[in-house]
Formats: C-alpha cells, sequence, structure tokens
C-alpha cells in the first residue's frame, strides 16, 4: 500500500507555518504536525513516523533549527530542507555543516517549496543521499524514487508515496526499464536491473533469472524452470532453481 509522504513543520512563525501547511495540504501532503521549537518537533520525530521535516533555522528556542538538523542526522535517516529568512553567507556555511537536503528562502511560493521538497525526496537515500527513478500505478512516465530502511519512495502523477518492500512481489527487466509489481499494481522505474537490486533488502529479494528479480515471500510454486508468483510464471535459471530447493529443505 503507498502511503503519503509525512511532513513535519517546525516553524516560529505562527502565520509562515499555517500558510505553509496549507500549501503542502493543498499539494496532497499529510502533515503530520506544525511545531514552533525544537523540544516539541524532537519530541514528535520520537513518537511519529515522519519522512521529511521543513526547518526554520531561528526558532523560538535555545536550540535552532541547525541543532535540530544535527540532531536528524544523527538519529534519523530521512530529509529535511532548512527554510529561512537569512541568506547570508555566514548562515548559509553554518547551514552547509549538517548536509540539509535542501535551503528554501523566505518568502516562497507554493511552488518553490513543492519544487524544493520534490527535489530532496528525489535525492535522498536511506544511509546515503544517492538516487534513482521510478513511476506510477498506472505505468504513465519515469520517475524518481530514494530506498528508506523499510521502504521506497514512489513518485505517482505528482506526488511521493512510500511503498513498502514487502508489498513489492516481483521486478521485471523490459529494456532500459523495470515493471516493479505489487499485488495490485505496477511501477515503472528506469535503472539497470543490478542496480536496482542493491537497493533491496538482501534477505528477501532475489536474482532469479536476467531479467528478473523476486520477493521470495512471495513464491507460491515452483517446477524445474518456473516459479509462480500472483499466478504469473516466472522463468528461474539453475543456479537459483538450486538456491531455493536447497532453502526449502533447510
Amino acid at each position: 500500500m503507498e502511503q503519503p509522504i509525512k511532513i513535519l513543520i517546525v516553524e516560529d512563525n505562527v502565520i509562515i507555518a499555517d500558510d505553509m501547511q496549507s500549501m503542502l495540504e493543498e499539494i496532497g501532503y499529510e502533515i503530520v504536525d506544525n511545531v514552533i521549537v525544537y523540544e516539541q518537533a524532537e519530541e514528535v520525530l520520537r513518537t511519529q513516523q515522519v519522512d521529511l521535516v521543513l526547518i526554520d533555522i531561528i526558532l523560538a528556542s535555545d536550540k535552532t533549527g541547525i541543532d535540530l538538523g544535527k540532531h536528524i542526522r544523527e538519529n534519523y535517516d530521512i530529509p529535511f530542507i532548512f527554510v529561512t529568512s537569512n541568506s547570508d553567507r555566514a548562515t548559509v556555511e553554518n547551514a552547509k555543516t549538517v548536509k540539509p537536503n535542501g535551503y528554501l528562502v523566505k518568502p516562497f511560493e507554493q511552488q518553490d517549496l513543492y519544487t524544493s521538497i520534490e527535489i530532496a525526496l528525489s535525492n535522498f537515500t536511506y544511509g546515503a543521499g544517492k538516487s534513482g527513478n521510478e513511476e506510477s500505478g498506472t505505468m504513465e512516465a519515469p520517475m524518481s524514487n530514494s530506498v528508506l530502511k523499510d521502504s521506497i519512495f514512489v513518485k505517482k502523477q505528482h506526488l511521493y508515496y512510500r511503498i513498502q518492500f514487502g508489498d513489492i512481489q516481483f521486478i521485471k527487466a523490459d529494456n532500459v526499464y523495470l515493471e516493479v509489481n505489487t499485488v495490485d499494481k505496477k511501477f515503472l522505474v528506469r535503472s539497470p536491473l543490478k542496480d536496482y537490486l542493491e537497493k533491496l533488502p538482501k534477505n528477501k529479494f532475489y536474482r532469479a533469472h536476467k531479467s528478473y528479480i523476486v520477493n521470495v515471500d512471495h513464491i507460491d510454486a515452483i517446477n524445474s524452470k518456473d516459479i509462480m508468483i500472483n499466478n504469473t510464471l516466472i522463468p528461474i535459471s539453475k543456479d537459483f532453481k538450486e538456491f531455493i530447493i536447497s532453502a526449502m529443505n533447510s
């Protein structure tokens, strides 16, 4: 199941914060909370699922947005964007030390906010910050994806969603694209099969054939040449057949 990206706003100007929330909800993102100080943000991060944080650098607390950025970098693998009215060199240099995934200068329009979030999500990879590409359930156009600990960001139409790894059944290579199959949807990804395999959990996903990656938890049946997943016959290599039979017998 895809879930809307959940955003935390940390901004001590209530009017600006409410304006940001309205902009984001109008686009289709979900606001987890809207807080004004470091301590409140820390509590939300600790107790709720947050996919991305928008942080004002100057907060109504002793600890600044840069302190919060440092806390996120040290404790959470999620992207964050600094939102500030300060674009002087000293502020920018200080902000860069915690490696934000974006830097947005006030005042800004809805499109600026949307673009900053798009870039931050498309470039972010769990534990690293690499990038990739992915697509929609109706197989429309290529789009970006990024990896989190238990899931992957998938862009569908104009929004990013979170897809759990466990929902992916198999992936089929088709020319320059990959067809990522879940129980009820197909997503198109522009990526080599080998590179995509490296993004997925090693204990669940295996190269079953030169053109297929499969999630072993979804295998329904096996014979000498194929496996079946969700009524789809998938060819398998000799090595994979031996691996699966060995795993079944252990």
